[in-house]
């Protein structure tokens, strides 16, 4: 019994050290540029260029125009609440993704995170309707 009490324990070690490992994986800039709709501070974690895709629409852009069309979409729709939903990859390259609940809609954000010379960039951003209408 008191080696069971052990394992347990160990294995609940485990898990909470892997879950706080693994969540600190998304900068916390990101999330809160997200949930403040921030475009020119979430712009600072864009690569030079940024494949973006929105509502279907899929294009690789400058960063600058990527800022201006997320400034668009911040303005049309103020943020009320983003949460990470899912997160995964490798230590390179990681993927989130997330629920950005405006004042009026709730939408589903994906991106990509490349690390190049210890830094993390956004590579790809789609932004989608939470449900298909």
């Amino acid at each position: 019994m008191k080696q069971l009490k052990k394992s347990l324990f160990l294995i609940l070690c485990l898990i909470i050290i892997s879950q706080r490992a693994f969540s600190g994986d998304i900068p916390g800039g990101i999330i809160a540029s997200f949930a403040s709709g921030d475009a020119s501070k979430l712009s600072q974690y864009f690569n030079q260029t940024i494949e973006l895709t929105f509502f279907e629409k899929e294009e690789i852009y400058s960063k600058t125009q990527a800022e201006i069309i997320l400034r668009d979409f911040f303005a049309k729709n103020p943020p009320k609440q983003f949460k990470i939903l899912h997160e995964g990859g490798k230590e390179s390259s990681k993927y989130a993704i997330g629920r950005y609940t405006s004042t009026s809609k709730a939408y589903r954000i994906t991106f990509l995170l490349k690390t190049i010379n210890s830094k993390i960039f956004i590579h790809q951003l789609r932004i989608e309707n939470e449900y298909a209408e």
